[in-house]
């Protein structure tokens, strides 16, 4: 039988399996079976039409199945097909150094162990110091990356940021501290850097990326380096990668899992090579909704300071036309070949993008935000509201479509836990005739939720607006925060 991995992100929706054994002539067939047993799943992976989704790349053993014959590839006992959906050389990338630079003798001492290197040695080290690297980002992949290209002797790093240290940034962003709370990130990244190595020159620009000001930002740059978190920015980064010429070095996390590769460099594929289009919005969890495993950004973010430094060196094989993905809980490590798209709008052979976008727009976001209106909208009720109802002993079900072990860090009393995932196995438990309140960590997932059940019949369900969090802050403030 064939092997089917499932990544963490849909593992919910096939009953927590990693892995499925299934016999099938074809790819399509394996999915189709696959899809039968989770029915969940096929919503993930299969549009309305019944087509892969374009976010959404399977793998059989390590060839992309778009250039084989796509759902009609055959399929042998032996082979592992992989589901790989979006969540986020040898020729020098930097020019040799000029004829002027040098290192100083504090320099040649801190750097010893480079430069007896033949590798790298002192030209490649004042290659290093000659290199112009753009990070975007400084949370949990631009940490352990600003740190490890101030350490080794990277000339001049500019940081993409406009956000400032949270407490829940400490489990991971390691290039913050404590006392850095409340500080902007950049302030913070740059401290420790200069710490690091005070011969680096950091360059801050706080402000969000945009199609207004990434064409100006990168142009002054040598490589750079994809740290983002959202959809948007990773394919704004990636076209204007493209446009410009630069190598954009991506990384991206979630839960225990891992990948990294370097798009856009000469002849190599595109970000929008792999996925040319976004998933819809909420569909792929973030980190805020699923976490994310402290260690597992400092592995990435390594990586991709690894593949930074040999660009700059020129020197081994960069992860181009490869994808790597790691598995934290299994520790291990997969290589895939990406290829590049000659249809692709931005990189192929007859390019339709030749400016950047509305990125928000392209993911299916609105780039202005309404202004939430005073008190509760139509379909939710206030969490004040629900501890009313459960101190009248009004007749009413709250749920709560956590994961068993968010349940575990807090809950309300009250409340049934059935996890979004779960829901529609388990809908037959609640009765549509009941009045419903459904809740979670922020409210994102319950809407989910509330959307669901109304679909399915329910007419008195609301979302109880701003999750547990709210609850925190409104009803008792004993419960805590995450």
């Amino acid at each position: 039988m064939a092997k089917v991995l499932i990544p963490t992100p849909l593992r919910q929706y096939a009953d927590k399996h990693d892995t499925v054994d299934l016999r099938g002539a074809t790819v399509g067939e394996v999915l189709s079976k696959l899809t039968t047993q989770y029915q969940e799943l096929r919503r993930q992976l299969y549009s309305d039409e019944g087509k892969l989704r374009s976010f959404v790349n399977v793998y059989l053993n390590d060839e992309d199945i778009r250039y084989l014959k796509k759902e009609a590839t055959p399929v042998q006992d032996s082979d592992t097909i992989a589901i790989v959906p979006s969540i986020a050389g040898g020729a020098p990338a930097v020019e040799a150094p000029p004829r002027t630079a040098t290192l100083s003798k504090e320099e040649i001492l801190r750097y010893s162990r480079h430069l007896i290197m033949p590798e790298v040695g002192m030209e490649g080290q004042l290659k290093l110091k000659s290199a112009k690297v753009l990070m975007i980002g400084a949370g949990g992949l631009g940490a352990p990356l600003g740190m490890y290209l101030a350490a080794a002797g990277v000339g001049r790093i500019g940081i993409v940021d406009f956000d400032v240290v949270d407490f829940t940034n400490l489990q991971r962003q390691v290039i913050h501290g404590t006392s850095d709370v409340g500080r902007k990130k950049l302030d913070s990244a740059a401290d420790t850097m200069h710490e690091i190595n005070p011969y680096v020159q950091i360059d801050k620009h706080e402000t969000a990326l945009s199609s207004e000001n990434a064409l100006g930002l990168f142009k002054d740059y040598d490589i750079i380096v994809d740290g983002t978190d959202n959809f948007p920015t990773r394919y704004l980064v990636n076209d204007a990668c493209v446009l410009t010429g630069k190598p954009n070095v991506y990384g991206s996390i979630f839960r225990f899992e891992g990948q990294a590769t370097v798009f856009a460099y000469e002849n190599g594929p595109c970000y929008r090579c792999l996925y040319p289009e976004p998933p819809p919005p909420g569909l792929v969890p973030s980190c805020a909704e699923g976490g994310v495993l402290g260690i597992l950004p400092g592995t990435i973010g390594l990586i991709q300071a690894t593949e930074t430094v040999k660009l700059i060196l020129g020197k081994g094989e960069p992860l181009v036309g490869r994808l790597l993905l790691y598995d934290a809980l299994a520790m291990r490590f997969r290589e895939l070949k990406l290829r590049k798209n000659p249809e692709c709008p931005v990189c192929g052979n007859h390019r339709t993008i030749t400016k950047l976008i509305d990125y928000q727009q392209f993911c299916g976001i609105p780039q202005h935000e309404p202004a939430p209106a005073p008190g509760v909208a139509e379909g939710e009720i206030d969490p004040v509201e629900v501890k009313a109802k459960i101190d009248r002993g009004d007749r009413f079900v709250l749920i709560d479509v956590r994961e068993p072990h968010e349940y575990q860090i807090c809950n309300i009393p009250f409340a049934k836990l059935i996890p979004l995932g779960e829901l529609p196995k388990r809908v037959n438990e609640l009765n549509s005739a009941d009045e419903i309140v459904a809740h979670c960590k922020s409210g994102m997932r319950s809407a989910k939720a509330v959307d669901f059940l109304k679909q399915a019949g329910f007419k008195k369900v609301k979302n109880m607006k701003g999750g547990i969090l709210a609850w925190s802050d409104k009803v008792d403030p004993r419960v805590p925060k995450y």
